[in-house]
């Protein structure tokens, strides 16, 4: 059970540096982030509240996209996305999962560890989500991400997932107890690209 719906096994949640995939010199961090974004720019300073974090997986992070204020609106309703990442061999996989808006141009994600999606996004750091509307299946929202930093932290990770479930109206004290009993993490994803269907234009 959970907002991801798949199987899960034990494992040791391990807070672990994403490597780069690049080849040659390593260039110098830059970051590209919105104005008062606790994932700031210049080097990684987590907050309090992203205490557990670790920095991203590239040396350079591509600029944070637009949301339009029709997307945007979207986006903030409390509806499921389906997220897909690739496998070590490039097979697509794809889950249903909740999610928040975070700042300027970020996605907040939570799994239990160590589903399949976040393990791969651990592992690769690029992602893509499609966001359906509920009464009308083709007005929709597609975004492109990349991992911006990682919430290991299992406590804080636990904490996003209790405050989801409140945003999702599934916060039973049933529910709320079975996610503070699970290891848990957490990605901010960067919204690198954006395209909708809403029909609003």
């Amino acid at each position: 059970m959970g907002p991801d719906r798949e199987r899960a096994g034990p494992a040791l949640l391990r807070a672990s540096r994403l490597p780069a995939r690049r080849h040659g010199p390593r260039p110098r961090l830059r970051r590209h982030a919105g104005r008062g974004d606790p994932l700031s720019a210049g080097r990684f300073r987590p907050s309090p509240y992203h205490r557990g974090v670790t920095a991203d997986p590239y040396d350079q992070l591509p600029p944070v996209a637009d949301l339009p204020a029709r997307v945007r609106a979207f986006l903030d309703a409390p509806r499921v996305a389906t997220i897909a990442t690739a496998g070590p061999d490039g097979e697509p996989h794809q889950a249903a999962t909740w999610y928040r808006l975070e700042g300027e141009g970020r996605i907040l994600v939570n799994s239990r560890w160590p589903r399949r999606w976040p393990t791969e996004l651990k592992r690769d750091g690029r992602c893509s989500l499609a966001v359906i509307d509920g009464t009308d299946g083709f007005r929709w929202v597609g975004l492109n991400a990349v991992v911006e930093a990682r919430i290991d932290d299992v406590e804080l990770a636990r904490d996003h997932i209790c405050d989801l479930a409140v945003r999702y109206d599934d916060a039973a004290p049933r529910t709320l107890a079975m996610f503070r009993s699970q290891p848990r993490v957490s990605f901010v994803l960067r919204i690198t690209r954006v395209h909708d269907h809403l029909g609003d234009e």
